[in-house]
């Protein structure tokens, strides 16, 4: 084998690697190139032939780096192994590796270098873009959660030193899930993006902002007074809500809650402030959404938090352990006082036996996801009822977040599809206020609904006096008179006026009504007189754990005979 042969497969393998070798004469400045110099030094001229013109395509920014790392090697202090930018013939920027070896004389003077560059741009960027992505959120540009932390920590700390206010906020998109269910991801992603850009443009520049996740931002205000914080809080809600946000399905109108804590110098930790300032936006999104709620750290608050976090984790031992149950309670008509259905109230059984009423724990556990475990544990205990038991009939209640949840309603419709049998005896109650909060949302939920063949119930009727307008849009079989407006109905005019007045709005659009805590037979009479449809209340029986029917679900209540009504005025 002869020595040009090995140096030519030298060569190509050189080539193939993607490489540039080269030897350079140290006392002439002369650079012999192998291999494809065009990748790294461009294609339009020859490569250079001198280090001084090789040393002229550096970056600038990289030159004193790889000079120095060059002198080092020659005076053999250390390898020869250099990473930097070089500008090409045709004006491109491109990342190099080179490493190279000193060749030296007799008396250890280095004569020539022969080395290699390595293109390693690709590299470059992708370590540019993790490190973009360990700082920066990837959809907004805005800071990430670890760094906004740091950003946070930061704040605390110099308003602990300085004794200068501060606070820390987070934002929460409202109903993001449901436009995620309805559009799709990249429409979710442009409210996202519109978001987060109307909070820069209703912020300070000294203001700092990340996206803690999928729709929460956090936001921190240095220096803040503590007076200051609603201020901001508003102009952040304005910014969002005062116009519609451009998606890839056209505007989309949406709401923002928002939680607030102002620095306290007991606060040693950013994680601390987070927290509470979490725990603030989950009461402005119970109280409605769309406004803002300023941490409050009293004792009745700590109590009140306390006891929420054991019900929470007590409800969550309990799904795992099947202890969720249904009480039920008779809904009768009013004309014969026959039972014609009942309605599904949960049951938390402790581990001692006791029993704790849903309005004990609901009201906790609503605002989190296990809300939408404990409606799917309802509807398959109703429906497994509904299969063992023939003629009975359920009214069963569902939480907002079930409402708008599409897996929710995928498994009723696994549970009901070709069954008209047991699709026909369930009632699905929805509450006026979560009909109101997105009346399109829960268009298309009674809808999908009805389709299987259930019947929808509008839930506590009259509470919010928004609802009437709203009929003709939603598609629903059924009101229930609230409760506020029946109890001591014999005694108060104006609630036998205002239920008159629902019952003639009911009656013109063909919907059957149901009156709530009826606890009287004057109350019961009184509602038959007036043209009420169903009677639920204690008169009737008390939600029972026990059930009152046979085996074919006929009832064996004794359930009160009508009484005569003295005349209502």
């Amino acid at each position: 084998m002869h020595d040009g042969d090995d140096f030519q497969r030298l060569r190509t393998a050189i080539a193939a690697a993607g490489d540039i070798a080269y030897d350079w004469n140290l006392a002439t400045g002369q650079i012999t190139w192998w291999g494809a110099s065009e990748v790294l030094l461009g294609p339009e001229v020859p490569p250079p032939v001198t280090a001084e013109a090789f040393r002229a395509m550096i970056h600038g920014g990289d030159l004193p780096k790889r000079d120095k790392a060059l002198a080092d090697h020659l005076d053999g202090n250390s390898h020869f192994d250099c990473e930097f930018r070089i500008i090409n013939s045709d004006g491109a920027t491109s990342w190099a590796h080179e490493r190279g070896s000193a060749i030296l004389d007799r008396d250890g003077k280095a004569q020539r270098l022969c080395g290699s560059l390595r293109n390693i741009t690709q590299r470059k960027r992708v370590d540019s873009r993790l490190e973009y992505l360990a700082r920066y959120d990837e959809l907004t540009g805005h800071f990430n959660r670890s760094r906004l932390k740091e950003a946070l920590t930061h704040a605390l700390s110099y308003a602990q030193r300085y004794n200068t206010p501060g606070a820390y906020m987070v934002v929460g998109i409202d109903r993001l899930a449901a436009v995620n269910e309805a559009y799709g991801h990249a429409t979710a992603d442009a409210v996202i993006v519109g978001v987060g850009q109307r909070l820069d443009r209703s912020l300070r520049a000294s203001d700092v902002i990340g996206r803690l996740d999928g729709d929460r931002f956090g936001i921190v205000l240095a220096p803040c007074p503590e007076g200051d914080m609603p201020s901001a809080a508003d102009r952040i809600l304005r910014a969002v809500s005062q116009s519609a946000i451009d998606t890839p399905n056209g505007p989309i109108h949406v709401s923002v809650s928002v939680g607030g804590v102002p620095f306290l110098d007991q606060w040693p930790s950013a994680h601390e402030a987070m927290t509470r300032a979490d725990s603030a936006l989950q009461e402005a999104k119970a109280s409605g959404r769309n406004c803002f709620v300023q941490f409050d750290d009293s004792p009745e608050h700590r109590d009140e938090r306390r006891r929420a976090l054991s019900i929470g984790e007590e409800v969550q031992q309990a799904l795992k352990s099947g202890r969720l149950i249904t009480a039920v309670q008779p809904i009768v008509a009013a004309g014969t006082r026959e039972v014609d259905h009942y309605e599904c109230l949960l049951r938390l059984r402790r581990e001692d036996g006791s029993l704790m009423a849903a309005g004990a724990f609901i009201p906790i556990v609503e605002r989190t996801s296990i809300m939408r475990a404990i409606d799917r544990r309802a509807l398959e205990i109703a429906v497994a009822e509904l299969h063992a038991v023939p003629n009975v009939k359920f009214a069963i209640n569902i939480s907002g977040l079930t409402a708008i949840d599409r897996s929710w309603q995928r498994m009723l419709a696994a549970l009901v599809r070709g069954k008209p049998e047991i699709a026909e005896r369930m009632i699905i109650e929805i509450t006026e206020t979560v009909a109101l909060q997105d009346i399109d949302e829960t268009a298309q939920f009674v809808n999908s609904v009805r389709d299987l063949g259930c019947r929808i119930a509008l839930d506590d009727f009259g509470a919010g006096y928004t609802s009437f307008r709203y009929l003709k849009m939603l598609a629903i079989n059924c009101v229930k008179i609230d409760g506020s407006f029946v109890r001591g109905l014999t005694d108060n005019i104006d609630n036998q006026l205002f239920i008159r007045t629902l019952l003639g709005l009911a009656d013109g659009f063909g919907l059957s009504t149901v009156a709530e805590c009826v606890e009287t037979a004057a109350e019961a009479a009184l509602l038959e007189r007036r043209g009420v449809h169903y009677l639920q209340g204690y008169h009737f029986g008390a939600p029972t754990v026990e059930r009152p029917w046979d085996a074919q679900g006929r009832s064996i209540l004794a359930i009160p005979r009508a009484v005569a009504a003295q005349p209502a005025n």
